[in-house]
């Protein structure tokens, strides 16, 4: 029950936080439930506005709209791994997210039971003019 609010409740802030008609929403995926979801290095507001305005200008230079869906790990150590495209928008929209989100730092990583646990994560990230 506090994964799913801790999750409706970034989802909220994440839908109210960003502008320019493109957000960022994060998901749990595949895991069993964790206490808190993983942070990355100045918390998830600043990450995911540098993202959509990184995002965001290489969809513009590109002129293409759409959603650009990204997953990755973020193991107990607080590494970014595995980031892959799931879902293109463009060559450089999706080189500009997976150079983001690699080299996002160390970040706070998920707990289970007071320890760090891995967490596989999803970002959706719909660009619209």
């Amino acid at each position: 029950m506090r994964t799913l609010l801790r999750s409706a409740f970034f989802s909220l802030a994440l839908g109210v936080v960003l502008s320019f008609n493109a957000t960022v929403h994060a998901q749990e995926t595949g895991n069993p439930p964790v206490d808190g979801m993983p942070v990355p290095p100045g918390g998830f507001y600043n990450f995911s506005n540098n993202l959509n305005q990184i995002i965001r200008k290489a969809a513009l230079e590109a002129k293409v709209q759409g959603v650009l869906l990204i997953s990755y790990v973020v193991t107990a150590e607080g590494k970014v791994e595995k980031v892959e495209v799931i879902r293109s928008l463009c060559p450089s929209c999706d080189e500009e997210a997976v150079r983001v989100i690699s080299n996002s730092g160390i970040w706070i990583p998920s707990k289970k039971e007071g320890k760090p646990v891995a967490k596989k994560m999803t970002l959706q990230l719909p660009v619209k003019f």
